[in-house]
């Protein structure tokens, strides 16, 4: 089991302790440690209040304070410190409405989500398991800390949580939390979408996604969520972790009569992008019939991006998005085509807009965009050298 990051925060717990206060690591560390898993991130918890960690440490970050939590800074890493806390009621199905710090630690873990992130640790390895988490890993099921209803009722993001969860780990959701999870799907409409796209990015990219989609589907989760509800969700069949931008792309390419808005979903613009580059992608494999149309599309799109469209040819078949003919679009051939491009971007052209306005003594217009792709074409297609003056030439007969 990797120690490594709890031995490297062991001085903090150290410090807090050495002060008369409790203090464990909790949370998905703990978890991920106990199962064997890598460990990213170490959640610190303490009976010490913020004002207390304040003045144990020389160096630290307010980030959360009003919430308990505080970024204690140790030998030039960052580490998250929270008090032990209580909460109010939830009257949003988000947030609680008051938080209460407390000295137990019992009355911590008990507000928490689920039995496996409940779990506390001390700098001896000692687990503080008060609702039978251990057991729980060891079982491999998610079960909700106490009542399901409750803790769903509290914050609905749990639901999309412990179904991430699945995907992740592949455990199975216990009976009475996955009953809830279908009592309390409605008020996941109350969640912002920025948390959900967090949740549900993880899940499709979990190992168990082809089996957790279809729960998505049966707990109604997408006719609670902006842009998906606009859709029909049971025509998209997944068969194995994909991205969220591709299956915003398979939705679009099957269903363009819905034309649902990407804007309700607050995303990047990268990942806009990236959907729509997608969708262009597959209609372009549709029509691919040769080496010279090949290259091009290598060149525009990249061998990353042609490289994951073939990892995911099953699932594209599935959803009836064809690629080309594998003789004609493979791994193997996109790679030669890719280390043998003479030019990899527009700026690579020996030539720009400027000198082909001068050339031809002619004023600006669509035409120059045109003739500058036209060039990158044939430049592309090794019909035309990529030199000044070979290119000048070539406008000159060819524009």
């Amino acid at each position: 089991m990797n120690k490594d990051l709890f031995l490297k925060a062991a001085p903090i717990l150290n410090q807090i302790k050495s002060h008369g206060y409790e203090a464990y690591y909790i949370g998905g560390s703990v978890r991920d440690y106990l199962m064997g898993r890598p460990i990213h991130d170490i959640d610190i918890t303490t009976s010490a209040d913020p004002d207390e960690i304040e003045t144990i440490f020389e160096h630290t970050i307010p980030i959360g304070k009003e919430h308990g939590t505080i970024n204690v800074v140790f030998n030039h890493e960052n580490y998250e410190v929270t008090t032990y806390r209580a909460e109010g009621e939830y009257k949003d199905h988000r947030r609680p409405d008051e938080v209460f710090f407390v000295r137990d630690l019992y009355k911590d873990v008990e507000r928490r989500d689920f039995t496996m992130n409940a779990i506390a640790m001390d700098t001896d390895f000692n687990i503080r398991d008060y609702f039978g988490g251990y057991e729980d890993i060891q079982k491999q099921r998610i079960v909700t800390v106490g009542e399901a209803n409750e803790r769903f009722n509290e914050d609905a993001l749990r639901i999309l949580r412990g179904l991430r969860f699945k995907s992740q780990l592949g455990f199975e959701i216990e009976g009475h939390t996955y009953e809830a999870m279908k009592n309390k799907m409605p008020d996941t409409g109350y969640l912002s979408i920025e948390r959900i796209i967090v949740e549900l990015v993880k899940l499709l990219e979990g190992k168990d996604a082809a089996e957790v989609y279809p729960m998505l589907l049966a707990l109604d989760f997408f006719k609670y969520v902006p842009f998906f509800k606009d859709y029909d969700m049971t025509q998209v069949e997944i068969d194995e972790p994909l991205t969220l931008e591709l299956l915003i792309a398979i939705l679009l390419f099957k269903q363009p009569e819905v034309n649902g808005a990407l804007a309700k979903l607050k995303i990047s613009n990268d990942r806009k992008k990236q959907i729509q580059r997608y969708v262009q992608l597959f209609e372009q494999l549709g029509t691919l019939n040769g080496k010279k149309q090949l290259r091009v599309l290598v060149y525009d799109y990249g061998l990353s991006v042609l490289s994951y469209i073939l990892t995911m040819q099953a699932t594209l078949e599935k959803n009836d998005i064809p690629l080309s003919h594998p003789l004609i679009f493979n791994q193997k051939t996109i790679e030669a085509i890719y280390e043998n491009l003479p030019i990899y971007q527009r700026s690579d052209i020996a030539i720009n807009g400027k000198i082909i306005l001068e050339t031809l003594n002619r004023k600006g217009g669509p035409w120059l965009k045109e003739a500058l792709r036209a060039i990158e074409c044939a430049i592309i297609n090794n019909e035309l050298s990529n030199e000044q003056s070979e290119i000048i030439k070539w406008v000159k007969t060819n524009v």
